[in-house]
C-alpha cells in the first residue's frame, strides 16, 4: 500500500476516533445505562436480529451458553428482554427485546444521530454532498465485506 493511501487511512480513523471522544463527553444512555457491556451486546444483538436464542447469544458474544443464560436472566429482571418459546420448535426459547429495550436502543441511536446532526448542520451544501457520495461509497464496501 502506498505511503500515501496508509497517511490517509491513519488520518481517517484518528478523525473518528476523535469524534468518538467529542461525542462520548455527552451524556448518552450507552453511558448512563448502568448495563455492562455483555448485556449491552445482548441488547444489540437481538434488536439486530429481532429476536435470538441462547446459542445465537452465545456465538455472538463468545461465551458460554450458561454465561448467556446469567446475562439474560439480569436483562429479564431489568425489564429489558423477554423470554418466548419459538414458534417453529418448542424446545427453543427466543429472547426477544421488550418495549423498555426498544426504547433503550433507540435512545442510544437517536442520541448519536442527533450528535452528528448538529455537526452536519454546521457543514456547508457542497461538503454535504461530498459527504454523501462518500459515505455512500463507505456503506456499499462495509455491504460488500460484511454483508448487510
Amino acid at each position: 500500500m502506498s505511503d500515501e493511501r496508509e497517511d490517509l487511512i491513519r488520518r481517517i480513523t484518528e478523525t473518528q476516533r476523535g469524534l468518538g471522544k467529542a461525542f462520548a463527553q455527552h451524556q448518552s444512555p450507552l453511558f448512563t445505562s448502568n448495563l455492562t457491556m455483555r448485556q449491552l451486546k445482548v441488547i444489540m444483538v437481538v434488536a439486530i436480529n429481532g429476536s435470538a436464542t441462547g446459542q445465537d447469544l452465545a456465538h455472538n458474544l463468545g461465551v458460554a451458553l450458561g454465561t448467556v443464560t446469567g446475562i439474560v436472566d439480569r436483562l429479564v429482571a431489568h425489564g429489558f428482554v423477554s423470554r418466548h418459546e419459538d414458534p417453529h420448535d418448542r424446545r427453543v426459547r427466543r429472547v426477544e427485546l421488550t418495549e423498555t429495550g426498544a426504547k433503550l436502543m433507540e435512545e442510544i441511536n437517536d442520541a448519536g444521530l442527533q450528535h452528528y446532526r448538529q455537526i452536519m448542520d454546521h457543514l456547508d451544501t457542497d461538503t454535504l454532498r461530498c459527504l454523501d457520495v462518500v459515505t455512500s461509497r463507505v456503506r456499499e464496501v462495509a455491504e460488500e465485506l460484511y454483508g448487510k
